[in-house]
């Protein structure tokens, strides 16, 4: 054994690893590879993880709602944050019992009549159709939407797990519960392991972020009162069947932009045509003039004021997304986009120095 080896031993130390790489180039350019397998690394877990992630933004969708509202009440109740995420939650779920106890066993009714209006009105459709001289028959239309439901439920149940949707929509609620909460504590967390230079650049572009998120769920929330109540009211005036089950499909599609309007005007269409010519004329002026205020008053005076999202490149990402991650993917792609547009739009802006940073400030803004 030799002296150098005994006094390593003697002394508690190891000698240098045999790993380690003695040439500064070729160190320099192995810790570039392992980056870049990193990277690599980290996006394949991205993609396995994707739906677990959509749902984990779903639950920060539905925070960022119950904030919004803890927000709205403190501005007349000066009480504690948790006070007021309890009240808000507490207001939800009593319209929820509402919904359920009284008005559950009249829409429940309608619902069972609905599919067999929509499936006559749909042949009475196609045999005009026929008339006209188009080859369409019946049972190429309800295959092709066999086939469509079919594989939205099995991307639906693959996000849900071996349970099914519901054990999606309760960790959502859950995971979204304790981030209302006590938001301060996960933000906190993210920065924690950002290097101190770009703490306040977090902090500022969450900000940003949550600003947008809760504007923009502001006005849905806002534009499915309002499209909902309107429907189920005109459509009652004029003796539409099943006004109240057309008003809350129509409020509740609302949510989602395009793809929902266009979905609930096709309901709303068919079930006025069910009891004459005259009222389906009547329900297409109901939809125009209830998409109308929607969209030329509703939104710009709320939602774009926070993001102003192009209608063609919503859509794309409502498509790709529905195809991929099903229902779930359809109703969180307006949200998504909007805030990776936001995070883009904060980046741009201190590119060109609008956001000065420093890196002496890593607390959270006041």
């Amino acid at each position: 054994m030799t002296k150098t080896t005994k006094k390593a031993d003697s002394s508690g130390e190891i000698g240098a690893s045999p790993a380690r790489i003695r040439n500064p180039e070729l160190r320099a350019e192995a810790w570039r590879a392992l980056v870049w397998v990193a990277i690599v690394g980290i996006a394949a877990l991205a993609v396995y993880l994707s739906q677990s992630l959509l749902v984990i933004f779903g639950a920060i969708v539905f925070a960022s709602m119950i904030d919004g509202g803890t927000r709205l009440l403190g501005r007349v109740l000066k009480i504690g944050r948790a006070w007021r995420v309890m009240i808000v939650l507490v207001l939800s779920s009593a319209f929820l019992v509402w919904l359920v106890l009284f008005a559950g066993s009249q829409i429940s009714r309608e619902a069972a009549e609905l599919p067999a209006i929509v499936i006559n009105q749909t042949e009475i459709l196609l045999q005009w159709a026929q008339r006209q001289g188009f080859e369409i028959e019946l049972q190429d239309v309800t295959g092709v939407a066999g086939n469509l439901m079919s594989g939205v439920g099995t991307v639906t149940r693959a996000i849900g797990g071996l349970v099914g949707g519901l054990t999606t929509m309760v960790l959502i609620v859950i995971i979204g519960i304790y981030l209302a909460a006590e938001p301060n504590i996960y933000e906190r967390g993210v920065a924690w392991m950002l290097p101190r230079a770009h703490r306040r650049n977090f902090y500022h572009t969450a900000s940003r972020m949550g600003f947008a998120m809760r504007r923009l769920l502001f006005g849905r929330i806002v534009g499915m009162v309002i499209e909902g109540l309107f429907t189920w009211a005109m459509l009652a005036l004029y003796g539409v069947p099943m006004a109240a089950l057309l008003g809350l499909l129509t409020g509740m599609l609302a949510f989602i932009p395009n793809l929902g309007a266009l979905l609930s005007g096709i309901l709303m269409v068919l079930v006025g045509f069910s009891g004459g010519v005259d009222m389906g004329i009547y329900t297409i002026f109901v939809y125009f003039f209830v998409q109308t205020i929607d969209g030329y008053l509703l939104v710009p005076m709320i939602a774009r004021k926070a993001v102003d999202l192009a209608p063609a490149l919503v859509l794309a990402t409502q498509l790709v997304l529905g195809v991929l991650f099903g229902i779930l993917g359809l109703a969180l792609a307006d949200p998504l986009l909007a805030m990776v547009k936001t995070g883009l739009e904060s980046r741009a802006d201190r590119l060109d120095g609008d956001t000065e940073d420093d890196g002496t400030n890593d607390e959270a803004p006041a």
